[in-house]
């Protein structure tokens, strides 16, 4: 039989599963299905990130689910006001427009202070570069912590996605950019050096090259694909 899902994001939804059968205490299905799944030998740990994993991707569903019928709700009143010429404008003084506190989330897990944040350009979920020379992947939604990408041995300068949401592009003043495969746990794919001082931004220039600007008073151009300046 055919799998809709890639290999690797089978076996994550299979482990979310077992965890979830664990949860609710159905010892003999997470027995079977075990078994029948390939993952002999199972062992669920609450400090692994598939715990709980199921009910907090089905929390998230709902709420999106209700997003988009507001959503919805929005646009066909918005397409009713162009059908009938009405002008549709915001209310109140422009100060009003923006975000006021109570926080919707408060993420902590950082332990210096955070240089640069980015929504992924697809998914509900949100970067965090630090000086503790790491950088957090969060579920923007819920709030909740995921994973902590190591690798840079100083402070995280910048990052950036790529416009897929496929690659993630950091750099620090470790004087190198690390290129993080999304699809695949964030894993570091390549590592580039060149710059001979601190880097301290970094975008895409179109789908496969990086530029990097760095207190070398230098701007490089990389290829995405090679890692070639």
């Amino acid at each position: 039989m055919e799998h809709v899902l890639p290999e690797r994001q089978l076996k994550e939804l299979q482990k979310a599963i077992l965890d979830f059968m664990h949860t609710q205490g159905y010892a003999e299905s997470l027995e079977v299905f075990a078994r029948e799944s390939g993952n002999d030998g199972f062992v669920a740990d609450s400090k692994d990130r598939h715990h709980n994993l199921l009910a907090k991707k089905w929390t998230s569903v709902i709420r999106l689910q209700k997003k988009i019928m507001e959503l919805e709700t929005k646009l066909s009143k918005l397409q009713d006001d162009v059908r009938t010429g009405a002008v549709a404008t915001r209310r109140g003084k422009p100060a009003e427009w923006l975000p006021r506190p109570p926080a919707q989330q408060t993420l902590a897990q950082h332990r210096a202070p955070i240089t640069s944040v980015r929504f992924h350009p697809q998914y509900m979920v949100l970067a965090t570069a630090s000086e503790d020379m790491t950088v957090k992947i969060w579920d923007s939604e819920s709030g909740d912590f995921e994973r902590t990408l190591k690798g840079h041995t100083k402070s995280v300068q910048d990052m950036a996605f790529d416009a897929k949401g496929s690659v993630l592009v950091t750099c620090s003043a470790d004087l190198t950019l690390r290129v993080w495969d999304v699809s695949d746990e964030y894993k570091c794919v390549r590592t580039l050096h060149g710059h001979d001082h601190c880097v301290s931004a970094v975008c895409f220039i179109g789908a496969d090259k990086i530029a990097s600007a760095s207190r070398d008073k230098t701007v490089k151009i990389w290829e995405l694909a090679t890692g070639y300046c």
